[in-house]
């Protein structure tokens, strides 16, 4: 009877953790013109916590006082420039897709030649068929809720910069217990530090490969290729949807630039390359086991925020499971779900013989398999 108990109450505890994140996600979904800008915000304010402990703790005599400051003004001041490229070469991109017509007629009749089919349509025709005056009004929608959003960001980044002063005091109202305190503190410097270390991770990467790809693209004679090496490094933090990007989209304009063909399979060659030392020499390197995530559970999170949040959840998505992770972890109904999220099966990063942590919510009884009973 004890046992028919215990397996009746596990089954009622898993149900309810599966309910609980179907719950979430739709409210993640419901509230995502709120909830996107706020979690954009966070991940800006930890990049630049981190960028501020570089300054303060790898130059020599840097005040420390001065180092916050500095290190939000460096990263607007980033922002501003790389916003600035970015409109100026779309403009001029945009006036060049006239002059690159006739060439890109010349290639679908090639294609179309070799496919066997006898009258190929050229590209006005192509874009004709598309209707593009009926995607004219929800393109300036979009264009207008990203600059709105954008504003929101920035707006929320300066008020999660401004309540941090009060976060040790939150801290110590929540956990009266001095070790639960301390546990709480170390749960989210762990979250703090995955999250920050993946972050620069993916920021120097990204900064690698986009200024190789932009060599290789300027030594070609790419037009634009600044503007995509900023793209390349932008998308960068799009976790397999990025690589394809980067790899694929100048290769397939150096066809249209170009009259030959050589020209697009030596950019084709460049950018693997690239990918192959960044994605298997370098990122392995630097990341060690800072990122103990499934690449199953990374290609699903990242089909999951895109569901929900967009192409803010793209970006997002690794982190955010990052987090979920390491806060599931603490939780004996949810410890599960943390395993099957690691890499290893040790989401906590401890020892296997260690005894997980616990938060003291609700203390847990001896031998459980992590924290807090739901």
């Amino acid at each position: 009877m004890a046992a028919e108990t215990a397996s009746t109450s596990k089954t009622v505890r898993v149900a309810s953790v599966i309910i609980a994140v179907v719950a979430a996600g739709a409210a993640f979904f419901w509230l995502s013109g709120i909830l996107t800008p706020l979690a954009l915000a966070l991940f800006l304010s930890v990049m630049i916590d981190g960028l501020a402990r570089v300054l303060r703790d790898h130059i020599p005599g840097f005040p420390g006082k001065a180092a916050l400051p500095v290190a939000i003004c460096l990263s607007l001041v980033l922002f501003a420039l790389i916003t600035y490229v970015v409109v100026s070469n779309a403009s001029v991109f945009v006036g060049q897709i006239a002059i690159y017509s006739p060439r890109l007629d010349a290639r679908i009749a090639s294609i179309a030649q070799a496919m066997g089919i006898k009258t190929a349509p050229t590209f006005m025709q192509m874009l004709d068929r598309l209707n593009p005056d009926a995607y004219l009004g929800k393109i300036a929608e979009t264009l207008q809720g990203f600059a709105t959003d954008a504003l929101l960001v920035m707006i929320y980044l300066g008020f999660v910069l401004a309540s941090r002063q009060g976060f040790a005091q939150k801290t110590h109202a929540l956990f009266l217990k001095p070790e639960n305190r301390i546990h709480a503190a170390e749960v989210f410097q762990r979250i703090r530090a995955s999250v920050g270390n993946y972050l620069w991770i993916q920021a120097v990467t990204s900064a690698l490969g986009a200024t190789a790809s932009w060599a290789v693209m300027a030594s070609l004679g790419l037009d634009n290729a600044v503007l995509w090496g900023l793209l390349i490094f932008i998308v960068g933090f799009v976790p397999i949807i990025g690589g394809v990007i980067a790899i694929l989209a100048p290769p397939l304009f150096a066809l249209v630039q170009f009259d030959t063909w050589w020209q697009a399979a030596v950019m084709l060659a460049g950018l693997q390359l690239i990918n192959f030392i960044l994605g298997n020499i370098i990122y392995p390197r630097m990341q060690g086991r800072s990122l103990n995530i499934d690449p199953v559970v990374i290609l699903l999170s990242l089909a999951f925020w895109g569901a929900i949040w967009g192409v803010a959840g793209m970006f997002l998505s690794t982190p955010l499971t990052v987090m979920a992770m390491v806060i599931l972890a603490q939780f004996r109904g949810t410890h599960w779900i943390a395993v099957l999220l690691s890499g290893d099966g040790n989401p906590l990063g401890v020892a296997p013989a260690a005894e997980p942590p616990k938060l003291g919510f609700v203390t847990a009884a001896a031998g459980d398999p992590g924290g807090i009973k739901l």
